[in-house]
Formats: C-alpha cells, sequence, structure tokens
C-alpha cells in the first residue's frame, strides 16, 4: 500500500523500485520464517514433525522466482475500498500480485490477488468503476519491468479501450508447462473463481475460454478464503492423463499453493491392476449408472436371515437370543441406509446388548465391558459370519464378471440379456491377481467397495475435461466429495468416449451434485479467430446445441489448409521447420496411426521432438502429440496432419469429428492443416 503521488518525470523508474523493494521485503518474510526456532515450543516429536513441515512449505511458498512478475497491476482507489472490511484511508493505492507481500512494520506492499480488495482489478469497467480512479496493468519481459499501461475509469471523457498489454500476455508465446492467468482473468471468468465453497460449479466452455485455469484459479482462491478448513479436509485436482497432470502441475505452485493433489479417475480407483481392455460396447455397459444396482444387489445377497438361536455361554450361565430376534435386529439394519460393513460390525453389539437385557432382567449389573465380552464371544461371532459375511469388493466383481448365473441374478430388471453377454469375461479369470483388468472393471471394484466401507470425502474437487466420463466415473469422483463440492470443467463438443456426456445436468446428478449450478463461458482467449471460426464448422455435426466460442483476439492468427500431393510426411516434416523459425512451441498433432510414420520422418530430417507431458525447452519446442492425448493441451503452432485420419481413427463418425475439433483448437497463434486426403466434409 502506498500514497497515489507518481513522480511526474519517471513514473516507470518509479514502479521498477517499487517492485525491487518488494522483492527484498519477500526475501526478509522467507528469512524470518527459515530462522524460526521450534525447539521449545513443541510438546512431543510429532509436535515438532508437523511444526517443521509447516514451516518448510511456508518457505517454498515464499520463494521469490526471478522470471515471475511479483505484481502485474495497481490499484488507486477514490475512497477507502471496501467501506467497512478493508482498511486505509481515501486515495490509497494497492499493488495486485501472486502472494501478499509486507514490509519490516507490516504494511502490505503487494496485495494478493484474492483479497476482496483486489477483486476491482477484474470487475471494474466504464459502467461501474467500483470506486476506482486508475488501474494501471505492468509489462514484463522475464522477470523486469518494462512497460506499464494506465485506465482511468473515473474518466469520462477517456474512452474505453482494449488493454494491449493484456492482449501481448494472452498471446505471449508457451515455452513450458501451464502457466496462471492470474493477471489476465476476466470478468465472467473471475465471477467463478470466486464463487463460494458451499456450492458446486459446472464450467461449459469451448476451446480456449480458459477453463483449465479457472478451475485451478478457483482451488487457489477457496485455499485463500477457507484455509482452515481445506487444510483438514484436502483438495484434489483430476485431469484426463498424466501427461495432461504434467503441463498443469506448475500453476498452483506459482501461486503458493504447494499441498493440491493431483490425479487420474483411474489413480482413484486403483484397487486393482489394470492390465486388460474392454470392446467399446462391453465399456459402455460398465460404465452405466445402472451397474451401481447389480452391485448393490450382489453384495447385500450375502446377507441371510437366521434360522438357529444364538447361545452364549458365560460362566454357568446360558444366555438365548432366539432367531426371530436375530432376524429383527438384520432387518432393521438393511433397512437403514449405512455401508454393508458397518451394518457388519453394529450386528455383534446388537446381540450382545440383546443378552445384556436379559442379564439385568435376571439380576445382574453388567456394564460396557460386560457387552464388548458378549460381542467377541465366538458363538456370536460365528453367527454373525453365517448371517452376514464379509465381501471382498475385488472378489465380488470378478465373480459377477465370470459367472453367468450369478451376474443374470443379480442383474434381473436391470440389464437385458444381450448386456450381461456384452459384459461377460470370454475367459474367466482364475483369481483377482491373474485377472486382465480393464479400466472400467477398476471402477465397478470401487464402487464395490464403497458398498461395504464409505470412501472419505474431500473439501473440494475440480475434474477437468469431466465430459469424456462414463456415469460410473461420476459416482467414483462424487464419492470423494460427498461432504464437500466440486468445480466441474468441460465441453460437451469435446466428448470422444463412446459413453460421452450429453448434457451437465445428468452429469451432475451422476456426481451427486444436482443442485451445481452451470455456467458456460464462450469468450476466446487462445485459439486466433481465423483457427476458432474453422473449427467451429463441425460443431452443428458434433454438439448443434451449443453457443461457438467468439475469439476475442485482435490478432486473427496464422491459419492455413494445404492439400499435399501425397500421404508420405515430407510436406508435414516442411511445415514443422517453417513453424520452428517462429519463436514458441509447436506440436504436431496426427492420428495415433500416423504417428510411428512421422516420428521416422522427424528423425529423418534431423528435428528433434518431445512426446505430450514432456517439457519444452528453448532447444526443443516440438511436440509429436497423438490425437488421441491432445485434448487439454495448447501450442502456439500446430500443424495438423491428414484430418480425415483423425476422423477414421475412431470407431464412429461424429466421435471422429470431435477428436478432430479437438485437435483443431489446440493453437494459440498459427495452425497449417496438411492433407492429401481432403477433408472431412463438414470443413469443406
Amino acid at each position: 500500500m502506498s500514497t497515489p503521488v507518481d513522480d511526474p518525470l519517471d513514473p516507470l523508474s518509479r514502479e521498477r523500485a517499487h517492485l525491487a523493494s518488494s522483492r527484498v521485503a519477500l526475501r526478509a518474510m522467507r528469512a524470518d520464517v527459515e530462522s524460526l526456532d521450534i525447539s521449545d515450543v513443541t510438546a512431543n516429536w510429532v509436535n515438532a514433525e508437523v511444526l517443521a513441515r509447516q514451516i518448510d512449505e511456508r518457505i517454498k511458498a515464499l520463494a521469490d522466482l526471478s522470471d515471475t512478475p511479483l505484481f502485474f497491476g495497481r490499484l488507486d482507489y477514490l475512497h477507502a475500498p471496501g467501506a467497512q472490511e478493508a482498511e486505509g484511508a481515501e486515495g490509497e493505492r494497492f499493488y495486485i500480485g501472486r502472494r501478499h507481500v509486507h514490509d519490516a512494520e507490516g504494511d502490505p506492499m503487494v496485495i494478493d490477488w484474492r483479497a476482496p480488495v483486489s477483486q476491482p482489478f477484474y470487475r471494474a469497467s466504464k459502467k461501474d468503476p467500483m470506486d476506482i480512479a486508475l488501474r494501471r496493468r505492468f509489462g514484463y519481459t522475464g522477470g523486469d519491468l518494462t512497460a506499464y499501461e494506465d485506465e482511468h475509469l473515473s474518466d469520462p471523457a477517456e474512452a474505453a479501450r482494449t488493454s494491449k498489454l493484456l492482449q501481448q500476455e494472452i498471446e505471449r508465446p508457451r515455452v513450458g508447462p501451464m502457466r496462471d492467468i492470474v493477471a489476465t482473468i476476466q470478468p465472467e471468468q473471475d465471477e467463478i473463481v470466486r464463487s463460494g465453497l458451499g456450492g458446486t460449479v459446472c464450467v461449459q466452455g469451448g476451446p480456449g475460454t480458459g477453463k483449465t485455469a479457472v478451475g485451478l484459479h478457483r482451488v487457489a482462491y477457496l485455499l485463500y478464503a477457507h484455509r482452515e478448513r481445506l487444510a483438514r479436509t484436502g483438495t484434489l485436482v483430476i485431469g484426463p492423463n498424466k501427461s495432461f497432470l504434467h503441463y498443469i502441475e506448475q500453476v498452483l505452485p506459482a501461486l503458493g499453493e504447494l499441498a493440491v493433489r493431483q490425479a487420474t479417475v483411474d489413480d482413484l480407483v486403483a484397487h486393482v491392476e489394470v492390465r486388460g481392455t474392454d470392446e467399446a460396447a462391453a465399456a459402455v455397459v460398465k460404465g452405466d449408472a445402472r451397474m451401481a444396482e447389480v452391485l448393490r444387489r450382489a453384495v447385500y445377497s450375502h446377507v441371510s436371515m437366521p434360522t438357529e438361536p444364538v447361545v452364549v455361554v458365560r460362566g454357568s450361565r446360558r444366555w438365548r437370543v432366539p432367531a426371530y430376534e436375530l432376524e429383527e435386529m438384520v432387518r432393521e439394519l438393511l433397512s437403514r441406509d449405512i455401508r454393508y460393513g458397518a451394518a457388519r460390525e453394529a450386528l455383534p453389539q446388537r446381540i450382545a446388548h440383546a443378552v445384556l437385557v436379559q442379564m439385568e432382567r435376571s439380576g445382574e449389573a453388567p456394564d460396557d465391558r460386560v457387552q464388548d465380552a458378549v460381542a467377541r464371544n465366538s458363538a456370536v461371532k460365528a453367527a454373525v459370519k453365517a448371517i452376514w459375511p464379509p465381501v471382498d469388493p475385488a472378489k465380488l466383481v470378478l465373480r459377477l464378471l465370470a459367472d453367468a448365473d450369478f451376474l443374470a441374478v443379480h442383474a434381473e430388471g436391470v440389464l437385458s440379456e444381450d448386456e450381461q453377454k456384452t459384459i461377460l469375461w470370454a475367459k474367466p479369470a482364475r483369481s483377482v491377481k491373474s485377472a486382465k483388468w480393464s479400466a472400467a472393471d477398476a471402477v465397478l471394484v470401487d464402487e464395490a467397495h464403497d458398498i461395504v466401507a464409505r470412501t472419505p470425502s474431500l473439501g473440494h474437487v475440480v475434474l477437468d475435461e469431466a465430459q469424456d466420463l462414463s456415469p460410473m466415473q461420476y459416482r467414483a469422483v462424487g464419492r470423494r466429495c460427498t461432504t464437500g463440492s466440486a468445480t466441474v470443467l468441460g465441453d460437451l463438443a469435446q466428448g470422444t468416449t463412446p459413453w460421452a456426456t450429453r448434457s451437465w445436468d445428468e452429469a451432475l446428478a451422476h456426481l451427486g451434485k444436482s443442485d451445481g449450478v452451470i455456467e458456460e463461458l464462450t469468450a476466446g482467449f487462445r485459439v486466433p479467430t481465423d483457427v476458432i471460426t474453422y473449427a467451429s464448422r463441425l460443431l452443428p455435426s458434433i454438439a448443434p446445441g451449443l453457443t461457438p466460442v467468439a475469439s476475442i483476439r485482435e490478432n486473427p492468427g496464422f491459419f492455413e489448409v494445404r492439400p499435399a500431393a501425397s500421404s508420405s510426411a515430407g510436406e508435414v516434416v516442411a511445415a514443422c521447420e517453417e513453424l520452428l523459425r517462429n519463436e514458441g512451441s509447436v506440436g504436431l498433432i496426427a492420428a495415433d496411426a500416423r504417428v510411428a510414420v512421422l516420428a521416422d520422418a522427424l528423425a529423418s530430417a534431423g528435428i528433434a521432438y518431445l512426446a505430450p507431458g514432456e517439457e519444452t525447452t528453448h532447444h526443443t519446442r516440438l511436440t509429436l502429440v497423438p490425437a488421441s492425448l491432445a485434448k487439454g493441451l495448447e501450442y502456439d503452432y500446430v500443424v495438423l496432419d491428414e484430418p480425415q485420419a483423425v476422423v477414421d481413427g475412431e470407431p464412429d463418425e461424429r466421435t471422429g469429428l470431435r477428436r478432430l475439433y479437438v485437435a483443431l483448437t489446440r493453437a494459440v497463434s498459427g495452425l497449417i492443416v496438411v492433407h492429401a486426403a481432403g477433408v472431412p466434409g463438414p470443413l469443406a
């Protein structure tokens, strides 16, 4: 915080001086934490370990990243901001950055972008200046402050205009992992980012609308606003594959957040080793939400009504609990909404309680220790094992998929006979370890685990590229946030699985969040106008109800469709060489079946390339991307090889056109489409 008086001779030098002093203050904050002595403040070694880890995380969060701007904006208020809740006097100035920085006296030098006082940086406009006299944006080269740009929001004489620095930041070449968008968050994005922890938000966003970044920044905001609660309950970001997670993994640490776990859905349900694959038809049935009922029936089929009494011997006395009373206990437990395993643990206590009632009637005075002893009695344990036996979830699913009769009993009225035949293994496995489990099978095992014992819930889960999840996968994610909330991100037009999501209302219902709010982002920040206009020709065929993305980029971008003389890779390699002359990253995207051919051609031409997920450097900027792994990634320039081959590589045309839509929309600055076989009809 500082006074709003600039040096009229050299304002840029003054801002550089504030940056330099802010960096000194940040280093001092880190040094203060590093110098803490906790030897006399912890009661035991456990407390010492916990506190030491917290201090270590704090030190990491206070790292001064030399090439990352410490602040990117400034707000000059007309009056004390926030009236009641914000500190200060008339005319305060705030520098907005990635984290809070204060001087030796505790006065703020940089305000965290998530603080309420920072909100007008993203939302103030000429129509609603939000009491802001001036909004200043800063331009950087590396970590050096090199430019600034002012908007006088309260001056009616100044016309509204597009920020050049904002456009430059959006279009800045991309080398390395995904970076944060904290300096470029737009008002409609900021509204989603700052939505409360209690509600689930589903974001439908076309290519380049920033939905992934919005989801990650929402996590950062929630950790700022509800840090203690989320420190207890935990947060999780779920992505479609390891390459995608590697690409986004640096965004939250750059914002000072180090405690967010990342995983794929396959990671969450890894109770069995996945070594097999399913035919599409089998995967669709296994992913259907009806399978949850089949599994529930199969689990509870193990419960049998008692036909014999339980006789407990204690000393010289025998206590008898009749079969009809045992049946009442079993039926009462079945009627309650508790897990199979929890009910099984409750049954011996119910039997023991019945024995204690008889003891009290006979004049004895048993206490809780007696009840626990009766519950552990061999006769009680034997009865419970017979009535309510333990269930191994993996063995249960193994039997369902291997035993046609067992499946038929529990799928009756739920799955048709054809559907049952579709999911049965052609060659039944002998054991859990020898079975060639598929990814869909692992989700079924996870569902069975949850029927037996409740899955622990997190405070908040972010689910990205959600349109490709099956209903059973949504249920698996929903189990991880039953007592928390979720941010669901996706684009229905990019659904490329046979079970792709048909509507977000349906997806939220499977997730267990039917009251979630659906938001739509339609302003495109990443994909150039000419590229997104070309790709949007596919929308009537793949998602006729969606609003096309409207690019806000002033630069139309470089775009060209090049017919090739033959299907050889020569012209594709030439296009890559051409784009590598520019600054930034290049992605060569091709149908999976064409990747090997292109890899050989690149090697013959002496062009080094990376696989998806490997980090680009200034020396190696080309990534060879199978179309099946392109989702969620972005490159400054893209060469798309044989679009018809991308379509033909999928089991049906609509899925193929959706895969093509994904591939066409990965470029930030330019796209070259090379084809010998012609382009698919909707693009013609």
